[in-house]
């Protein structure tokens, strides 16, 4: 634990921040009474989200639109759609070669 007094807080406050960070706790005091401290905050425990809750959380937020349907039983019925003269393959082939 460290002891500070305000003047010394208030001139080295990265230093003692990085301590903190460290794991560290920093007591400052006002002239020779403490009046506060500074602890280092306990990581949030994470929870794992199925993928099922996480499509959900955002379909409510407007971020995505699920699909009603299949998308293989789609392809089975059309075919992609192609544009005459465009080649992507190509494109990106063309943009590698040029340093882009």
């Amino acid at each position: 634990m460290t002891r500070v007094k305000i003047g010394e807080l208030r001139n080295g406050l990265s230093r003692y921040l990085t301590r903190v960070k460290g794991g560290e706790t920093v007591t400052i005091y006002d002239r020779d009474t403490p009046i506060a401290e500074i602890v280092p905050l306990r990581p949030k425990p994470r929870t794992k989200k199925s993928n099922e809750e996480r499509l959900a959380s955002l379909e409510r937020r407007g971020i995505i639109r699920r699909g009603k349907g299949d998308v293989r039983e789609w392809f089975k019925h059309h075919k992609p759609i192609k544009i005459p003269g465009v080649s992507l393959v190509q494109d990106i082939i063309d943009e590698r070669e040029s340093g882009w």
